[in-house]
């Protein structure tokens, strides 16, 4: 095996490959010739040359047992865990990863030297094969031949303990217990026998054979922490306490059952265990036992007395599952208590011993665990971590988190830290034992199925380590520390995982931690060590492996190093190492120290470093500007203390690149100098100014810009580009600013400088944006006084250079007076500015014919108005100069001052930019409340006297105008605009637009007049768009509409309208005319160039069809002669126009014959066949034809008669089919037998059947299918004194109702009555109560038109259509489906009376024979 193979390391997280634990060999462990046959201590302490000792390239497993304790239990924080999916010992089977980067938790490994020893045992001193297993300071391993094989820590067998002929008698080992000093094992036999042995001499001390009843295996055996004190379990379920004593030197035992398997099986049983070398803990008087049985779990005390402390349920587990129990010391409450966790199935338990005082000790249940897996073991690693192993034999950590409180309540981590297949482990399981066989199987078939997974004695934990027995080797998984997890990884070279897992222990969210033991800080300052340890190791190996490459191929390589270096040493505060140790390390690698100076330059980029040595800053900005990366350089000089920097180089640097909030931060945080480059770049400024030209060059733009924000800043007291101003500066900056500002003159002066030569600058390089930079300060300094001189002064300033000094175009000086109204518009204003002064801002603001800055002049003034303003003015002068200024937004607000609405109107109408927002307004103020009738009449007068110039504005927002308040003045509205013809067809068109599908027109006065209005326009304008008006308006007069249509000659306006008054055959006779004419044109457009032939062929198929439509709809209503006078002749038209073609125009005859086709399929449903083929035949241009040619005519006759034909015979079907449906159920009804409730008549009571009665003075009985029955002349009576005439025989009733229930019925009918209606009282004075009942009136009450209508409604939704208006539409359906044109003919009439709900058929039955 090689030294890698048998490291420490071999175990792998999920991203490693993991190692593949060596089969065993056999050839190995043959035994030499030899004479004398070897004796089993021979055998079994034989080292082969071949194998290496111990475990991990260790002779022994001493260093992982230590001395027992489990320092993370109680001292170690648990931080975090990281997932490791490491490989199983299989070479072919590798385990399953898991997700997060955990790194590995548990190391597995093969104890080789027990493993090797176990086998040679097994196979050449009929040992027999591992059945149970213990482990404390020693691991002792049973056999199924029944001996114990004892190692110690060195893994070399101690003793071996029993013999081949004493475990023949006893049968295998079924249970192991060691005691707490390691000095007593107890060994449990399949056949029931119990024996302890001295661990330190090998000899035989009790052979216990009556502790409980014969014939049953010893399950579990367990050592309490009184050495005397042990309790076991046999596969009859019960529960016995063994005491074990020694009186004059004789060894004796005393055996007591405390849980008797009769009142449930007991499949697992554990004593609270204080840790090896302890001095014991709160509950160890009272010797805590938790036993699983297999319905509860129950904890009872053995000491004083038997006492029970805890009975816990399991739910409904699955029977196959197995009861686990698993007891932790653990820190809780100030103080250690037991923590108990258990489980059956997939769900874990836990609860938490309160052990104040021995005599009062509870349980407190914590959170459970559901797990996706059952769970066949269960162990404590920690005193929070908790390895399990499901029943497919992978073993799975997790953690214990408690929760904030540190006490009673923890939840469990389901994410599996680590998860491990031991299914090549072949573990050991107790299934034999738990069945009973070696005594003949006499247990139950729960405890047999439940040992089926049973591997109890085949897993045990000691310390921070867990053992597993499988058939061949021991297998152990130890809790890694916290350096060998990080020390794996760096193994394998996965640097930045083991510096992740590493930062996890920094800050404390690491999990499963171990041998991090300390405060915070200590645990911190040993995490530190390690990464910068680390961090060193990385860079070192990947300088050194890079220093062969050039420099760019070397920075890329090393690129993610330095960044990973620089950001975890700061995070951990250790720039020393970084300038120190890192950068010596780089030295000598051009490319590792580009690399190393980039992420630096990122760092201070993020803001995670200010402060860089000197050198390190100059090399990084060095950088930074020969690669041209100079907006990095400026933030990266923005976010650094320059300081430590040297100023003039860096603001050499700055001034030559540009770099001006670079040069703003230098000198302002390093020299605290904030005038200095405020008046370079003003001098830069004033120099790059060139004769004729306002702007300077754009390279100095950006300057003057940045110029104008830092001076805003200072002024507020704001730094720039970041930050603020420290505060005991802020007022001597303001100061320093505002006197550069106004300094008469410059530092440099020269003869011909003019006076304020900073503020000119600025005023020449950008009037308005540096006016509005003074705004800026304007704005709440009433309390600084200090601002308020400096405002006072600066407007005197400005007013002195630019409107006294002079220079500047009209548009600068705008902006100042601009600037000024708004200043003085200002509530708080204290700027004085004299009288002269303001009447010059208001001429200035109101000149007319200036359009410059309109919008900001018009607003500046408006401010200024409406600050108070108006007060320094006569309203009438600043009213005509507002007007002469076009500022429509000023004579609104004033003349609203003044209350004249009217006339804020035509101030709406006047501006341009606002002419749309007059038809809000005029709606508003017509229908809010708030203005008075006087108001309104005032805005109605401007609005009608100008409603022309509203409707060239929006015709749409007019006609709304008008419909919701002018709806008695549209006379007038229409006679303003009659002087426009296209105005008021807009006009109009927009009042009489559609209101939506079915919907109709909006109602509006004097309907008839606009609709004829609209109509004559449209005639005369518009004639495609007359019918779609006439179809959707019905507010005209028809005869006033016919004569204007026939006045413009739009004539299919004018057959519908005929057809709408009924002239049939005049609006056929005026729409044959229309068919005429495009016949025509489409005739001789086969030459023309404007109209092409398609286009002519879609008029006469549009003009075809509306004719064929007026003549099916009217046929129903005429005679045949007068349905012969429409469709013959337009047969003739059609026939007509083919007669005068010639062969050149073959195309169009065609077209023409298809359409003649569609209309003889359109004609067959009104006019006889015969007549139609007399009239073709009779045709010249079809009676010289072939057949041929009138062949598809016919046989698309013949097509139709057939339809037709099948339509009929199919309706009479079903006509017939339903009458005898019908008869034939009432033929039933009237046939079914009655049933009576009794046998005496309803009426009178008396028996239907008297024996005394004569034959012949027998009454004629009436029963009703209610099962009601009455005499003939007692139902008679009844009906007559109630609703039927005097007189009337029962015979005479048209209709029989059984008399019960109509009476019942119509008593619900009359109650209902009563709650519709009103009763109304007379004043009867002196009359009695029974005339005044007598007078009483009953109001019926009547439904309105609405009501009536929602009834209708609501009858016409729950009827459904009549079985024949069904096949009407079917045969219509069927008809569109078959040709376009037939499917006119088939469109029913719906006046006709097939579809008249009341339409009924009177049909004859045929007679009923026998």
């Amino acid at each position: 095996m090689s030294s890698e193979e048998s490291s420490p390391h071999r175990s792998i997280d999920n991203m490693l490959v993991g190692d593949e634990i060596e089969e065993l060999d056999d050839k190995e462990f043959e035994l030499p010739p030899v004479e004398t046959p070897p004796t089993l201590e021979s055998i079994l302490n034989e080292v082969d040359e071949e194998e290496e000792e111990g475990f991990g390239g260790h002779a022994e497993f001493g260093p992982f047992l230590g001395d027992g304790s489990d320092s993370a239990s109680l001292d170690t924080a648990s931080l975090a865990s990281t997932d490791s999916g490491e490989r199983s010992h299989s070479r072919s089977r590798r385990v399953e990863k898991s997700s997060p980067p955990h790194g590995v938790v548990l190391r597995h490994a093969v104890l080789k030297g027990i493993s090797a020893q176990l086998v040679s045992a097994a196979e050449k001193a009929d040992a027999g094969n591992p059945t149970a297993m213990t482990v404390s300071e020693v691991i002792a391993v049973g056999t199924a031949h029944g001996l114990v094989l004892v190692f110690d820590p060195q893994q070399i067998l101690k003793m071996s303990l029993g013999s081949l002929s004493t475990g023949a008698q006893y049968g295998s080992v079924s249970a192991l217990s060691i005691n707490n000093n390691c000095s007593r094992l107890l060994v449990g036999h399949a056949h029931g026998q119990i024996t302890m042995w001295d661990l330190l001499n090998g000899k035989l001390l009790r052979l216990i054979i009556d502790a409980h009843p014969p014939g049953n295996a010893i399950l579990h055996i367990k050592f309490t922490d009184d050495p005397t004190i042990a309790v076991c379990n046999d596969s009859g379920g019960s529960v016995f306490e063994l005491n074990f004593r020694r009186v004059l030197g004789v060894r004796t035992c005393e055996s007591r059952c405390i849980f008797s398997g009769a009142k449930g099986e007991a499949c697992c049983i554990e004593p609270v265990r204080s840790p090896p070398h302890s001095s014991g803990h709160a509950t160890s008087p009272c010797l805590l036992l938790a036993l699983a049985s297999l319905t509860k779990v129950l904890v009872v005390t053995l000491k004083p007395a038997l006492r029970v402390l805890l009975s816990v349920s399991y739910g409904k587990p699955s029977p196959a599952s197995v009861p686990l129990l698993a007891w932790q010391m653990v820190c809780a409450r100030g103080r250690v208590e037991p923590l108990l966790a258990f489980c059956r199935g997939h769900i874990v338990h836990f609860f938490l011993a309160d052990c104040s005082s021995p005599d009062e000790i509870s349980f407190g249940k914590l959170r459970e665990l559901s797990l996706p897996y059952d769970l066949i073991g269960l162990q404590w690693v920690t005193s929070r971590v908790l390895a399990v192993l499901d029943c497919h034999e992978r073993l799975h950590v997790i953690e214990r988190v408690l929760s904030r409180d540190g006490g009673t309540e923890g939840v469990m981590c389901m994410e599996d830290l680590q998860m491990l297949d031991l299914e090549r482990v072949a573990l050991v399981y107790n299934s034999s034992h738990f069945k009973s066989l070696a005594t003949g199987g006499n247990v139950s078939q729960a405890l047999a199925l439940v040992g089926e997974r049973a591997c109890y004695q085949s897993i045990c934990n000691y310390s921070i380590q867990i053992f597993f027995l499988g058939l061949k080797a021991v297998h152990i998984l130890s809790l890694t520390t916290w350096k060998e997890r990080i020390d794996l990884l760096v193994h394998r070279e996965h640097w930045q995982c083991a510096l992740e897992l590493a930062w996890t222990f920094y800050q404390g969210t690491a999990r499963a931690v171990y041998g991090l033991s300390g405060n915070s800080e200590k645990r911190k300052a040993m995490v530190t060590d390690c990464m910068i340890e680390l961090l060193l190791q990385y860079v070192a190996d990947t300088v050194k492996k890079n220093e062969h490459l050039k420099a760019q191929p070397a920075e890329k390589a090393c690129q993610d190093v330095m960044t990973m270096a620089v950001d975890y040493l700061i995070l951990l505060g250790r720039q020393d190492v970084l300038f120190g140790t890192v950068w010596e390390l780089v030295s000598g690698n051009s490319g590792a120290r580009a690399s190393l100076l980039s992420a630096l330059g990122t760092a201070v980029l993020a803001g995670r470093m200010r402060t860089l040595p000197p050198p390190a800053a100059r090399e990084l900005l060095s950088m930074l500007r020969q690669r041209g990366m100079l907006a990095n350089l400026e933030a990266c000089l923005l976010r650094m203390d320059v300081t430590a920097l040297d100023m003039q180089q860096v603001l050499d640097i700055c001034w030559t690149h540009g770099l001006y909030d670079a040069i703003f931060y230098v000198n302002n945080t390093g020299m605290n100098d904030y005038i200095s480059p405020m008046l370079d770049i003003l001098k830069m400024l004033q120099n790059s100014f060139v004769p004729g030209q306002q702007q300077p060059p754009d390279d100095k733009v950006l300057a003057g810009n940045k110029l104008l924000v830092y001076i805003s800043c200072c002024l507020v007291g704001r730094a720039y580009p970041v930050g603020d101003i420290p505060a005991n500066l802020v007022a001597t900056v303001k100061k320093q600013v505002f006197e550069c500002l106004v300094s008469l003159h410059s530092d440099d002066t020269t003869a011909d400088e003019d006076m304020y030569p900073h503020v000119r600058t600025l005023l020449r390089f950008d009037t308005r944006e540096f006016l509005n930079v003074l705004a800026l300060t304007f704005v709440d300094v009433t309390d600084d006084r200090q601002a308020l001189e400096f405002q006072q002064r600066i407007v005197d300033v400005l007013l002195k250079v630019m409107v006294e000094g002079g220079g500047f175009s009209p548009s600068q000086v705008g902006s100042l007076f601009t600037f000024l109204a708004r200043q003085l518009a200002r509530p708080d204003n204290t700027l004085f500015v004299n009288r002269q002064l303001f009447e010059q801002v208001l001429e200035f603001l109101c000149t007319p014919g200036d359009n410059s800055r309109h919008a900001e002049r018009q607003q500046a003034l408006l401010e200024l108005l409406q600050a108070g303003g108006t007060s320094h003015f006569e309203e009438e002068y600043l009213l005509g100069l507002a007007e002469k200024a076009q500022f429509y937004h000023v004579c609104e607000f004033i003349l609203e001052r003044k209350e004249q609405y009217g006339s804020i109107v035509l101030c709406y109408l006047r501006d341009h930019a606002r002419q749309e927002a007059v038809f809000s307004y005029i709606h508003n103020l017509l229908s809010l409340p708030g203005y008075t009738p006087a108001h309104c009449a005032a805005v109605r007068q401007q609005t009608l006297s100008h409603m022309k110039n509203l409707a060239e504005i929006n015709a749409r927002k007019t006609s709304d105008l008008v419909v919701d308040h002018f709806g008695a003045e549209i006379l007038q509205v229409l006679d303003s605009l009659q002087s426009s013809p296209q105005l008021l067809l807009h006009f109009l068109e927009s009042l009489l637009e559609p209101l939506g599908s079915g919907q109709g027109v909006r109602n509006i006065g004097e309907g008839p007049v606009v609709a004829k209005t609209y109509l004559e326009l449209l005639s005369n304008e518009r004639p495609t768009a007359v019918l779609p008006f006439l179809k959707s308006c019905d507010m005209y007069y028809l005869e006033e509409a016919i004569q204007i249509v026939e006045c413009c000659s739009v004539l299919d306006a004018v057959s519908y309208l005929l057809e709408k008054k009924g002239d049939a055959k005049g609006a056929f006779t005026v729409i044959l005319k229309v068919l005429k004419r495009d016949l025509k044109t489409y005739v001789n457009a086969q030459g023309s160039v404007e109209d092409s032939p398609g286009q002519s062929l879609i008029n006469v198929e549009s003009t075809l069809k509306d004719v064929v439509g007026l003549c099916q709809r009217n046929s129903g209503k005429l005679e045949e002669r007068e349905r012969e006078g429409m469709w013959f002749p337009l047969l003739e038209v059609m026939l007509a126009q083919q007669r005068k073609l010639g062969p050149e125009y073959s195309a169009q005859v065609e077209e023409l014959k298809r359409l003649t086709r569609e209309v003889i399929n359109s004609m067959a449903g009104f006019i006889a066949i015969p007549s139609i083929l007399l009239r073709l035949l009779q045709d010249p241009a079809y009676s010289t034809s072939k057949f041929g040619e009138v062949k598809d005519l016919m046989l698309t006759m013949l097509e139709t008669f057939n339809y037709e034909k099948t339509l009929l015979s199919t309706t009479t079907d079903l006509i017939r089919h339903d009458l005898h449906w019908a008869l034939s159920q009432l033929r039933g009804t009237a046939a079914r037998g009655l049933h009576p409730r009794g046998e005496a008549c309803c009426l009178c009571g008396q028996a239907f059947r008297h024996r005394h009665r004569p034959t012949g003075d027998r009454k004629l009985i009436v029963f009703g299918r209610c099962g009601h029955g009455y005499h003939a002349d007692c139902l008679a009576g009844a009906m007559r004194a109630g609703s039927c005439t005097p007189g009337a025989h029962l015979t005479s009733i048209p209709s029989m109702n059984c008399y019960l229930c109509h009476a019942s019925q119509a008593g619900s009918q009359r109650k209902s009555d009563t709650h519709l209606s009103q009763h109304s009282k007379l004043d009867v004075g002196t009359k009695d109560k029974r005339q005044e009942k007598q007078r009483k009136k009953v109001v019926e009450v009547t439904m309105d038109q609405q009501q009536v209508q929602a009834l209708e409604a609501l009858h016409n939704v729950s009827s459904g259509p009549s079985r024949i208006a069904v096949l009407a539409e079917l045969a219509r359906s069927r008809e569109q489906d078959s040709t376009p044109a037939r499917g006119a003919h088939g469109t029913s009439d719906p006046n006709s009376v097939l579809f008249n709900k009341s339409f009924q058929l009177r049909l004859v039955p045929p007679p009923l024979r026998d």
